[in-house]
């Protein structure tokens, strides 16, 4: 063991010893893990520059900036550390990489349970329970916003591929628009690659079935890389809306 990690241990042992035994758990724990990552980030600060505090040494690499302030989120609640920053602001410390891997697949679960439909009420209630850290519904909210732009740039994404065939149908559910519950289709386009496999290429919300809704979707399409000309064949219901749409973007498709 390293002498900076000789005098980590001896520091803990007298941490531990010091806490009192009719102290919570949660905060003591809570705050034996905050100093513990502040120490390390201290020494890994120490390492980066080649010398301690107010040490001068031959092999100094850097010189000491201040602190900036950040909040880690982790099983034992939220941490409040101070980063130390150099002047030539090369530091990172590799801690926050190992808990970045952690934060991110918190904020992954947080995502797909808002997705399944778990209200964001209860999704906070449950990161509570498993995580000692409380998340806003509000919060929950913004995290799930996140999906808004991977979910957009699908929706944009340029079509290399032809399509002989497509499958187009529109499915109806209920959504919260403005604190009331009303009914939205789902209007989606599948298409069916020269190989004979499927794929979703369009998804759009819109009130209704009807001409101007599918016409938006088609024209869309067409500007994303579908070749009209390439499409044999549409499979869909017999909706008016719909036909009329067809009839104007893809008028010699079966």
């Amino acid at each position: 063991m390293s002498q900076s990690q000789d005098s980590l241990h001896e520091k803990l042992l007298e941490k531990l010893q010091a806490v009192k035994s009719d102290e919570p758990e949660a905060d003591w724990l809570r705050d034996l893990v905050e100093w513990l990552y502040q120490e390390m980030m201290e020494m890994e600060f120490a390492d980066h520059l080649g010398a301690g505090h107010y040490e001068r040494t031959a092999t100094r690499q850097g010189y000491r900036n201040g602190y900036r302030e950040r909040q880690l989120n982790t099983r034992v609640g939220t941490l409040t550390l101070r980063v130390p920053r150099d002047r030539e602001g090369k530091f990172s410390t590799r801690l926050f990489e190992r808990c970045q891997r952690s934060e991110k697949a918190l904020i992954l679960a947080l995502q797909e349970a808002y997705v399944a439909g778990v209200s964001t009420r209860k999704v906070s209630r449950i990161t509570e329970k498993l995580c000692g850290t409380e998340f806003s519904k509000d919060q929950v909210s913004r995290m799930a916003q996140a999906l808004d732009v991977d979910l957009n740039h699908w929706r944009e994404r340029q079509l290399e591929k032809d399509y002989p065939y497509l499958v187009v149908d529109a499915r109806y559910e209920h959504v919260r628009e403005d604190g009331h519950v009303v009914s939205d289709g789902v209007l989606t386009v599948e298409g069916i690659n020269e190989q004979g496999y499927r794929e979703v290429i369009a998804v759009a919300v819109a009130p209704g079935e009807n001409k101007s809704s599918w016409g938006e979707i088609f024209r869309r399409l067409i500007e994303r890389g579908l070749n009209p000309s390439k499409v044999v064949c549409v499979t869909s219901d017999d909706h008016l809306g719909l036909r009329h749409a067809l009839q104007r973007y893809f008028p010699h498709t079966a």
